[in-house]
């Protein structure tokens, strides 16, 4: 049997997904896929933990960039996220709150004062074609000023560079699996 692939694709961002309806005119919205094995557990939530906790390392150092930048301007930092809320551990999946959970989908974010964004992790049955189902992961973003829009601007490269590889690197650790649980 041949390893599952760990290629990722940008996609359109899925119609059934809730994250199209957050903002009417999102500032930045796209999707990335890839395959999950057959047997993959279905739990947008699990998944979702599970790519971010597996992250390439140099995530980490590109986030603590951010963060050095972004403090100046009294942005939130991914310290102050990733202690934020009474609960952290199931009010948040790393950094982002929790906004909805879906049998197929869950939908994180955050809300700052120069923008808005929403993220969904989804798990989508095996399309016509395929052979297998998906992990699509999608972002929207609303930007509240010229800050917000200057922001995505410097970082929608590497925001879609930190998406692809995530999704990557978390196929070549191996998915969780109704096996693994």
């Amino acid at each position: 049997m041949s390893p599952l692939s760990t290629t990722v694709s940008p996609v359109p961002v899925p119609t059934d997904s809730r994250i199209g309806s957050f903002y009417a005119n999102p500032y930045l919205a796209d999707a990335f896929a890839v395959a999950l094995p057959a047997n993959v557990v279905r739990d947008p939530e699990l998944l979702a933990r599970f790519v971010f906790g597996h992250q390439p390392g140099w995530i980490n150092q590109l986030m603590g960039v951010r963060d050095a930048m972004v403090s100046v301007f009294g942005l939130k930092t991914a310290k102050a996220l990733s202690t934020a809320g009474p609960s952290p551990a199931t009010n948040r999946v790393g950094l982002f709150k929790i906004y909805e959970r879906h049998a197929s989908e869950i939908i994180l974010g955050e809300n700052d004062k120069h923008l808005d964004f929403r993220a969904s992790v989804m798990c989508r049955p095996a399309a016509a074609g395929e052979p297998g189902p998906t992990l699509v992961m999608s972002t929207v973003v609303c930007c509240h000023n010229r800050l917000g829009r200057s922001y995505i601007g410097l970082i929608r490269p590497f925001h879609r560079l930190v998406v692809q590889a995530s999704l990557r690197r978390a196929a070549q650790v191996g998915f969780p699996t109704e096996a693994t649980g």
